[in-house]
């Protein structure tokens, strides 16, 4: 095995084998980097000029280590090129790595971008290459939807003149590199046994942790969304678990704490809702390729229900704050801190926050939005206000309502909320502040 390996990276160095990388975005972008930093010769493949272009002037991925320096040295060192040509980027590289994401359209997987990658590289699709899938999708996507369609473009029949594998991709925004080169293992599976030793060999260049071998691109695609949704009804027991506490009259995070001490417990976060991608999405996917074979899956069913009523019922749990005070008035201010879908990250698709925003605008409350990270955003509503200057967001504000744990967060006092009324309500969605620091306030805490 080490000695293909050596040979396998000789050839790379030597650029006898070249890669190309569909889609640039949060994920396809450290995947470019992480094959970058090994030496490869890389082509970057993406539909958005605007993306290219901060690439090009080196301000893309901003929270993502190394991966705009990574791509400013490639594009030194004639390493990288850029593309949006999908058909040329398939014809001049030998290893294809699709990952452009499945989105999810009226509860149904959407594969119109997945697809359109897979018919460009078909064009460009020779004998001996090896295409490579990572976006998380429905079991059996693989080997039903974009093996004919690479077969039926080139002509070529997998296995036998092409390489097929599925290898998820397993990141966490914010230290993706991090996560791809050191902290778990890459999962591979492919079409045949010549596509699993191939997909083998490749990624046990640029994962520390090593390989794990599935038996079938399915078991794979499964494996990814599994992860997802773990956490996902994990989350939904917490909240509701962290419900109970409240009712009762007990404190939900110390009672976790001491639970988790036992090693076959992990309680997770509660929380205003979940976002992002992943977490939101899986469950959804799964729930779909279900119920196409007839099979009910009311766990997870109810879990995604359970976390999307979150949004909802924290707002009508820190309308109390203002009733409990003789706040409550239609002109009320309410300052919502984070939009982002995680604490720290720049990414906002599927963020609780949206929700939060609708369920207090519903009320007739003046809304504004602060996000350190985020500037801009088009599916604000135009009456609501986005802002990085805390300042103004707090100015005069009735509530404050913490959506999102960013770090900047969690160092507040109540000297930093000066401009805000009194008393100073704090509706905390993520349990981030120290109350030892606000000894002149109000908060409420989920599961306190």
């Amino acid at each position: 095995m080490t000695s293909i390996k050596n040979k396998l990276k000789s050839e790379i160095k030597k650029q006898k084998i070249i890669f190309s990388v569909f889609g640039l975005g949060n994920v396809g972008g450290p995947i470019a980097a992480v094959w970058l930093r090994i030496g490869a010769k890389v082509i970057g493949v993406d539909i958005s000029e605007n993306l290219l272009n901060n690439i090009k002037n080196g301000v893309s991925h901003k929270k993502e280590p190394f991966v705009s320096k990574e791509f400013t040295n490639g594009l030194k060192n004639k390493l990288f090129s850029l593309t949006n040509d999908g058909i040329a980027a398939s014809k001049n590289s030998d290893i294809k790595i699709i990952i452009v994401p499945v989105a999810i359209k009226n509860g149904k997987a959407d594969f119109t971008a997945l697809i359109s990658v897979a018919k460009s590289i078909s064009q460009g699709l020779k004998k001996g290459d090896t295409v490579i899938v990572c976006p998380s999708l429905p079991p059996k996507t693989t080997e039903e939807i974009i093996l004919p369609i690479l077969e039926k473009g080139s002509k070529l029949k997998g296995e036998k003149d092409f390489s097929l594998i599925y290898n998820p991709e397993r990141i966490y925004e914010g230290r993706a590199i991090e996560d791809i080169e050191i902290n778990y293992p890459a999962i591979v599976a492919g079409l045949g046994e010549k596509s699993l030793r191939r997909g083998s060999s490749l990624l046990d260049l640029v994962s520390k942790k090593g390989v794990l071998e599935l038996s079938s691109l399915a078991a794979a695609e499964a494996e990814k969304l599994f992860e997802g949704i773990y956490r996902d009804v994990n989350i939904a027991l917490a909240n509701e678990l962290s419900e109970y506490c409240e009712k009762i009259g007990i404190n939900y995070w110390e009672t976790k704490n001491a639970s988790n001490s036992q090693p076959f417990c992990h309680l997770h976060y509660p929380g205003t809702g979940v976002g992002g991608l992943c977490i939101p999405v899986y469950p959804q996917i799964v729930l779909e390729s279900a119920k196409k074979i007839g099979k009910k899956l009311d766990i997870v069913s109810k879990a995604r229900k359970y976390n999307d009523s979150m949004p909802k019922k924290c707002v009508l749990s820190s309308l109390k704050l203002l009733k409990n005070n003789n706040k409550t008035s239609k002109h009320n201010k309410i300052t919502i801190l984070g939009l982002g879908f995680r604490g720290d990250v720049t990414d906002s698709r599927l963020s609780p926050t949206y929700d939060v925003v609708k369920e207090f605008l519903k009320l007739k409350f003046d809304v504004t939005v602060h996000d350190p990270y985020i500037l801009v955003d088009k599916e604000l509503p135009k009456n609501v206000l986005l802002t990085n200057n805390l300042d103004l967001a707090l100015s005069d504000s009735d509530l404050i309502f913490i959506s999102t744990d960013h770090k900047i967060y969690s160092k507040f006092t109540s000297s930093s909320f000066k401009s805000v009324k009194k008393p100073l309500l704090i509706f905390d969605g993520r349990n981030i502040l120290n109350r030892k620091n606000f000894k002149n306030g109000v908060i409420k805490t989920i599961g306190i």
